[in-house]
């Protein structure tokens, strides 16, 4: 698919046709793929100015761009530095704090003296500094497996799908209905067929059909159109809120095609709501991983496909998560049919507010979340904490009550990655040649040792080299254990002083 601002369509005579590309078009693919394949080892900012002066020459930018979308999502950039940029930045806003930097010979000392710290030349930690922005990244790999007639044929169906984003509904003719039926199952759209003069129809709109511009909608009709456009013969219709008017837009299977090679695969949501709980789960560090669109459950003589599943980590076990948007009366009592013949399943249903089906839900047997706009993740992280007790419980049974590691010192993940269970199902046990210093077990002959090493004054540098002597990272909880804090003193470092 297209981003919108790259949509090519004709409004004529009241309809809203793609603007396919035509033989002559052909040429123009070729020499946007060379300019990629021309820039492997040049910087993205240099290939962006290649492509700017194409579309200069070009009789439509907006085709340039088109092509250059599909190419760039599988060209590979990577960041080419002396010194970690991150790393550079950081050494040399240090130092440029301690200097003072107003002029250029005061901006050389910051650089000298960081190059110092970095152990490499001024030159190179300038060249360092910014190398990780996406501009100066450089292209490192062209896609190669398009050529100018594929790539052809793979933006027509991509601009054929970015026309579908609008459409408020879809009606299709197929050779092939049992792969069309398949697709609208998969992506949880409603539909009904019709007879018509010219043989049965699907009519397939979104589920919430009172919203017209819902991105649920596009996105889903668009992942559709490549099914149908599988199939050997095919006729599609749809009508399309263009900007508050409806224009039909048509299309069959000497339109658009899909190309022998499948495009790179991209997670779709079919809502906001859903993509907006993903990435937000996503910076969670959980005990559970969060699965997009897991196998069907059995409901009856129809299948539900949650729109998620968390698997434990740590064990054989599956929750199930569907999130229940704004729907018509119709569609929720349609679901709330399909829950209920769910069964045997752990199941999870964050369910928006307005609905008020919350009570009827978890009489169900199913956990209900209600929810306004988005989903709490304290609200999930908590119903998943009743299965998660239960299962650190089991795993805890399985292990003896005291645990004895050969090692002098060993983190309490490590032991737990050890035995296959969760860090929660070893912290309660006993550890009676080891003692716990913040989340690392030590033997107490190990601290003897430290405390004859450790001394008030040392840098924490020091220190920290002897710690790691001992395969010991957690030195705060350590220097605690035997009397000492960490003095900081401004950018020079840190001091070891007894308490």
């Amino acid at each position: 698919m297209l981003t919108k601002d790259l949509l090519r369509v004709s409004r004529a005579g009241g309809g809203y046709q793609p603007r396919f590309t035509d033989a002559d078009d052909e040429r123009l693919a070729a020499r946007v793929l060379g300019t990629y394949q021309g820039h492997v080892g040049e910087s993205r900012a240099a290939l962006d100015e290649a492509l700017t002066d194409l579309e200069r020459e070009a009789d439509d930018f907006k085709l340039v761009r088109g092509f250059a979308k599909l190419l760039d999502r599988e060209a590979s950039f990577e960041t080419r530095a002396p010194v970690d940029p991150e790393r550079a930045r950081r050494t040399a806003f240090e130092t440029a704090a301690a200097v003072g930097v107003v002029t250029e010979a005061e901006r050389e000392a910051a650089l000298g003296r960081a190059a110092e710290r970095l152990d490499a030349t001024p030159e190179a930690v300038a060249e360092s500094l910014y190398a990780d922005r996406e501009r100066r990244q450089v292209l490192t790999d062209a896609p190669a497996r398009w050529d100018p007639a594929a790539l052809r044929e793979q933006y027509d169906l991509s601009l054929a799908q970015t026309a579908l984003f609008d459409a408020v509904e879809v009606r299709i003719r197929t050779s092939d209905p049992k792969a069309v039926v398949s697709a609208i199952k998969r992506l949880r759209l409603m539909y009904e067929i019709r007879k018509t003069d010219r043989g049965r129809e699907f009519v397939v709109t979104g589920p919430d059909t009172l919203f017209r511009n819902s991105r649920r909608y596009g996105t889903a009709f668009a992942r559709l159109l490549r099914s149908v456009a599988k199939t050997a013969e095919w006729h599609l219709e749809a009508t399309v809120d263009d900007r508050g008017t409806e224009r039909e837009l048509a299309l069959d299977d000497g339109d658009v095609s899909v190309p022998d090679t499948e495009p790179v695969a991209e997670m779709t949501f079919d809502s906001g709501v859903e993509a907006d709980f993903a990435t937000r789960f996503a910076s969670l560090d959980l005990d559970w991983e969060l699965v997009r669109e897991p196998e069907p459950l059995a409901a009856g003589d129809r299948v539900v496909i949650p729109d998620f599943a968390f698997d434990y980590r740590h064990a054989d076990f599956r929750v199930f998560f569907e999130i229940m948007g704004f729907w018509t009366p119709e569609y929720v009592e349609k679901k709330l049919a399909q829950l209920d013949a769910v069964e045997d399943v752990a199941l999870l249903v964050a369910v928006d507010e307005s609905l008020g089906v919350g009570e009827e839900i978890e009489a169900r047997d199913h956990r209900a979340i209600p929810y306004s706009g988005t989903v709490r993740l304290k609200d999930v992280r908590d119903a998943l904490r009743r299965y998660e007790e239960q299962l650190v419980a089991d795993a805890a049974a399985t292990l003896p009550d005291e645990l004895r590691p050969e090692e002098d010192v060993l983190t309490i993940a490590a032991l737990a990655e050890r035995h296959g269970v969760s860090e929660s199902a070893v912290e309660d046990k006993s550890f009676p040649a080891h003692e716990r210093v913040g989340r690392t077990l030590v033997r107490p002959a190990v601290l003897s040792e430290l405390r004859e090493q450790v001394e008030d004054g040392q840098s924490l540098d020091t220190v920290e080299d002897l710690l790691d002597d001992y395969d010991i990272d957690d030195t705060g909880a350590v220097l605690s254990r035997l009397g000492y804090r960490v003095a900081w003193e401004g950018l020079a470092g840190g001091t070891v002083r007894e308490k």
